[in-house]
Parts: structure tokens; sequence; C-alpha cells
């Protein structure tokens, strides 16, 4: 077994190992539980949340254990990493793994749970959602300032970035599901484009956030960053939906 606790929590380690280790038996599960499992759980009166990532393959068992890290455990590394950078995540508890003789079992992530009032998801499935312009443009600002201090987040997608109104008119932006990043010196313009392409499908939003970063990135031209963007934007789309394709006609020939 491999622990290991933020030293702000350290007094509170015996409870939160508890509590990972009950994690099957106890805890209020949250969100639907597809591939990984979070829980909810009372550390002290305070909320937590704790991931059990889904349980690897044969060749990642072996490559968590001896050549890669696990994915809870770049999670607490990786928020530890931001929040030392000034970037919003819920702060990192601890993480723990599990190996038997072949690899690694099983890991868990736990960290504070925050509750906002919506996810980036909303602004592209609620085009009248409330405020929503202003949203986009303080989350474009946020990821300029992600690129600008080397942040690569590979998953920077619809629902891993929770939205917190602080006053009227001001948000504060927290990032989670961080096990897949890179860090960078400096981020070349590809890689800022690239890193917007998940976000969604909407040129219209494209068109905003375009603008929106054009004011802080002043090498290359709005007209260029919108097209770069977009393009980035239609290039995952695309491939997106011919992977769909692949898995329904796979689907239909195993019938």
């Amino acid at each position: 077994m491999n622990f290991k606790v933020n030293p702000i929590f350290e007094n509170n380690t015996p409870l939160i190992l508890d509590k990972i280790k009950q994690f099957n038996s106890s805890g209020e599960l949250f969100g639907n539980g597809d591939r990984n499992k979070i829980k909810l759980f009372d550390l002290n009166g305070k909320t937590i949340n704790i991931k059990s990532f889904k349980i690897p393959n044969l060749i990642n068992k072996i490559a968590y254990r001896y050549f890669r890290k696990s994915k809870a455990k770049r999670s607490f590394e990786y928020a530890t990493l931001l929040l030392q950078k000034g970037i919003g995540t819920p702060a990192p508890i601890a993480f723990l793994e599990n190996f038997n003789a072949v690899g690694l079992k099983d890991s868990y992530y736990a960290s504070e749970h925050l509750i906002t009032e919506l996810t980036y998801r909303e602004l592209v499935e609620i085009p009248d959602y409330p405020d929503h312009n202003s949203i986009l443009r303080q989350f474009t600002q946020f990821t300029f300032d992600l690129h600008q201090k080397g942040v690569e987040f590979l998953d920077h997608s619809p629902g891993n970035t929770l939205i917190k109104k602080v006053n009227d008119g001001k948000y504060d932006f927290f990032l989670v599901d961080l096990n897949r990043m890179n860090f960078h010196e400096n981020m070349n313009f590809e890689q800022r484009m690239a890193n917007f392409r998940r976000l969604t499908p909407q040129k219209e939003m494209i068109r905003v956030m375009s603008n929106e970063y054009s004011k802080f990135y002043t090498a290359k031209t709005e007209a260029e960053i919108f097209e770069t963007m977009w393009q980035a934007t239609e290039n995952f789309q695309e491939e997106f939906f011919r992977k769909k394709r692949l898995k329904k006609k796979l689907k239909f020939w195993k019938s």
C-alpha cells in the first residue's frame, strides 16, 4: 500500500485512511459512476469526495506499478502543483494505491468537495444561461492564465471546469479530473489553440472565446486565433464522430 496525505490534513490521517478503506461499504454516491466512482464522506464536518479509479487492465496494472504514476497519484500531485501556481482546483487531501503480485490493484484520490453553480457544460447546453457571455469570457481569461503558466490540461472538456459565482459579475474556476496534464516552460500557439478543441462544437462560442483570447495573446490577430481554434475544434469533432461510427459498426458486427 502507498498512502500519502496532504500535510494540511495530516492531523486527520487515521480518519482519512479509514474513509478510503470503507469506500465500498459507505459514503454517498456522487454522479453516475460509469467509469470511476466518486463518493462523498464527512470529515469532521467537512464534506470531502473520494474517487475510486476504474480497475486497470493487465498492461496498466504493470505499468502503474513499475513505469508510470497511477491516476490517483498524478491527480494528487497535479492538484498540489496547480494550487502552487495559483490555479483553482479542489484541495487535494490524500491518495492511496493498493498493489498485488501483478501490479496496481486499485487506487483512490481524496479531495475537497466544492459546491458550485455550474460547469462549462451548462454554457454549451443552455445558450441563454444568465450572464452567459461574461462567464464565457472570464473562462477564456482563466484558460489564457493556464497557458501562460505552462499548464496544458489535456482533459479540458465541458464537465471538467467547475464555475462558482463570487459576486455580481465575478466568477472563479476550478479544474477537476486532473490525471492528464502536461507542464511546459512555454506553450506555443498551436498547443494553446488545440487546448480549446474539446470544449464546444458551437461556432459562436468559439468566436467569443477567440475574441477574448486575442485581447491577451497579441502575437496573433483575432482572425488567426479564431481560424486556428475553430479548425482544431472541427478536427476533434470529426475524429470524435468517426470513432463513434466505428464503435457502432463493431457493436453491430458482434451482435
